[in-house]
């Protein structure tokens, strides 16, 4: 799975599109790094950038962008809405797939570290990044914003993160963060009312509702404030508003981190509060972009409301999930343009050609893709047919017994499923890094320095090592699907067992390919070397392992037929 990020600088500048079309010219001009959308508020006078992509061209076309935006804004003129205290406010960097949020720090601090160092001006982390308790929160990092800035920097207890304490007038300061994605996701109603929408709004936010006595009237403490009763969702803010466009109430929402607080729960939920309340939920909207994990967890969740089967492809769930929060009740909702992972693919790869595409590749006098990638296919229809029986035995009369048994098998066997996938172009990519490495530390060794030529070593000793652990690693995930086809074999539909035995032939057909391409590979090293030693031991247990899981279920498949 790709390391995907999402970076969102926002600049101090929302009214010369001249300005900001060059900040973001300068985001553009880094490769692999996606500009996705660009939104200016006059009133504000702050745009807020939105890019993704895998982290390191991320943090160049970040830092390019904040570096242009110190060429071309002078925060002794700004003046705006809202909060701001530098020529790039706020920095934040947010895990999308395949990245943990602790790895997202340490890519803040990274990048707030550099933009200091080499800007020569103030940062703070903030939020996961933050280096002290009292710097989690961005609006006391904030604090009196670029007016107070000068006499902050004084204050040793306000000493930068990173760069000098010192004021630059022009540039002001800027705060990086990791934080976790946040959805804006809106509620349709079918009313024009705004204040019934604000009433849900007030039920479901985590900052809750005033409480009020019998007769309506605000309930107050000692001090003669408001008393606020806690809302339904955590992470959860929400406001109802009217919205002319489509002549209907909405609740709008952010969800500030939907592994906590999801979509689908937050639907659910005001689903059953305006049926109470004499409205309906028509459907919701999705504004800006999603993870596409977002989508894929409510397609479960739904599919198991309905007493289905959830181990369903990707494309399948984010349907359902589509259909089932109404995603295209007041526009058009098309996943390619709506969902991260869908924006940022390129169909470049082996997983991308048609079968006869591969197959004509495969055949052709190209070296790549060859054995390793055949041996991940393998793999991937193995893990497929182990879907397959799970989903033809869930919810069949006489196996109904094992429908969350078959639920779960089908979802792990989609999962298997994708790594499998990615293994198939990994493998391909490793071969093809060990040849280029190879041909380098050849050409060092012909004409290079002896800089060179040490670098050159170093770099096709790792290629070589990282092409002999793509395939053990296929060769460990092939073992790994042995107790799922197992499980289908044995209380799975009886009339897709042969399938169950395809697969687990499959399994062995996957584990030798793999073992072969190890075996080939670390015969680059010498006898004595402790990888290679290491390496076969590992190989020969993981394959005498899957013969042995394979094998038993080829017996069971065996007696069944």
């Amino acid at each position: 799975m790709a390391r995907i990020i999402e970076c969102v600088p926002n600049f101090s500048e929302g009214r010369d599109r001249a300005v900001i079309d060059q900040i973001t010219a300068d985001i553009c001009k880094v490769k692999g790094a996606k500009l996705l959308d660009v939104d200016p508020g006059w009133d504000t006078n702050r745009t807020v950038v939105t890019m993704v992509g895998e982290p390191e061209p991320v943090l160049e076309a970040a830092f390019n962008a904040v570096k242009k935006a110190h060429e071309l804004i002078d925060m002794r003129k700004h003046k705006g809405a809202h909060p701001r205290f530098g020529a790039c406010d706020v920095c934040p960097i947010i895990p999308v797939s395949g990245i943990t949020m602790e790895e997202c720090v340490v890519l803040a601090h990274r990048l707030g570290k550099r933009l200091g160092e080499e800007l020569d001006f103030p940062v703070y982390f903030y939020e996961y990044a933050a280096t002290t308790p009292e710097r989690k929160n961005l609006a006391k990092v904030r604090e009196g914003e670029y007016e107070a800035l000068e006499a902050r920097l004084k204050d040793p207890r306000w000493k930068p993160d990173a760069g000098p304490a010192e004021f630059r007038p022009t540039k002001g300061a800027t705060a990086v963060s990791a934080r976790e994605f946040l959805i804006a996701y809106n509620v349709n109603l079918n009313t024009v009312d705004k204040k019934k929408a604000n009433d849900l709004a007030l039920r479901i936010r985590e900052q809750g509702y005033p409480k009020r006595d019998d007769k309506g009237n605000l309930v107050k403490d000692e001090k003669g404030e408001k008393i606020m009763m806690p809302g339904k969702f955590k992470n959860c803010k929400a406001i109802g508003w009217y919205v002319d466009d489509y002549k209907r109430a909405q609740i709008s929402i952010n969800l500030t981190n939907y592994k906590v607080t999801s979509m689908h729960h937050v639907f659910d939920e005001l689903s059953e509060r305006a049926r109470e309340a004499g409205l309906r939920v028509t459907g919701s909207e999705l504004v800006g972009v999603v993870p596409k994990q977002a989508l894929i967890e409510a397609g479960i969740h739904y599919l198991e409301k309905q007493g289905g089967c959830a181990g369903q492809s990707d494309a399948e769930l984010i349907k359902i999930a589509i259909q089932s929060l109404g995603l295209s009740d007041v526009a058009p909702f098309r996943p390619e343009e709506k969902v991260i992972e869908y924006l940022l693919h390129e169909k470049k790869g082996l997983v991308d050609l048609t079968v006869t595409g591969f197959c004509d590749l495969l055949a052709s006098d190209a070296p790549a893709p060859g054995g390793g990638s055949v041996a991940a296919l393998c793999g991937t229809m193995a893990a497929s047919l182990g879907a397959m029986v799970a989903n033809l035995t869930h919810g069949k009369k006489g196996y109904v017994k094992h429908d969350d048994l078959m639920n779960d098998t089908a979802k792990e066997a989609q999962k298997r499923k994708a790594e499998f996938l990615s293994l198939i172009d990994e493998d391909t990519d490793a071969f093809n890094r060990m040849m280029a490495a190879m041909s380098a530390k050849k050409k060092a060794e012909k004409d290079g320095t002896d800089a060179e030529k040490a670098k050159a070593t170093v770099e096709e000793a790792e290629a070589l090592k990282n092409a002999t652990l793509v395939p053990l690693k296929c060769l460990e995930r092939s073992g790994a699907l042995c107790p799922l086809l197992a499980t289908v074999a044995e209380k799975g539909n009886a009339n897709a067992v042969s399938d169950a035995g395809v697969g687990a032939h499959l399994v062995k057909a996957a584990a030798h390919a793999a073992a072969l391409n190890v075996r080939i590979n670390i015969n680059n090293f010498s006898k004595e070397d402790f990888f290679r030693i290491e390496t076969r031991q590992k190989m020969e247990a993981l394959l005498a392992e899957a013969e042995r899981g394979a094998d038993a279920i080829i017996a069971v498949v065996d007696k069944k037929l």
